[in-house]
């Protein structure tokens, strides 16, 4: 009998078009404003959106903290679907869908973590920290309209 693999979803709908979703998702000036929870700020060095391209930046906690991050992409898909391995600290798997609904599109937001007992350990926070994530990004958006 296989193990299930531990992971956590966040869905949301957005009032945007796929485009406009995945573009706060690729373009490395966006995503920079809304990714991490609320209070923190990045400083990317490294943004190579294809697979095989890394992802290295240092996330700033609210407090003065840095926490040094890298990804890898795996999957690349434009409007549709990005793919990425988290490298550093806590690690798992991401797969972000862009799904087209009626006049917007939800965000499907796949985390798989490669051990049960980290996962155990941050699913609350993660969970958490996932949607404010999505209140920042959806703040950005709603102010470039």
């Amino acid at each position: 009998m296989t193990r299930p693999v531990p992971g956590i979803l966040t869905e949301r709908f957005f009032h945007v078009p796929a485009h406009r979703l995945y573009s706060a998702w690729a373009a490395p000036e966006q995503l920079s404003v809304w990714w991490g929870p609320k209070g923190f700020r990045n400083t990317f060095s490294e943004f190579d959106l294809r697979p095989g391209g890394y992802w290295r930046f240092i996330m700033s906690g609210p407090d003065g903290t840095d926490y040094r991050n890298e990804s890898v992409f795996i999957d690349v898909v434009p409007d549709m679907r990005i793919v990425f391995d988290h490298l550093t600290g806590h690690r798992f798997r991401t797969t972000a869908e862009f799904i087209p609904r009626g006049e917007g599109t939800v965000l499907r937001w796949t985390m798989v973590f490669e051990d049960a007992e980290e996962y155990e350990r941050v699913k609350e926070f993660i969970a958490r920290a996932n949607e404010e994530n999505l209140d920042r990004m959806e703040a950005m958006m709603e102010e470039s309209i």
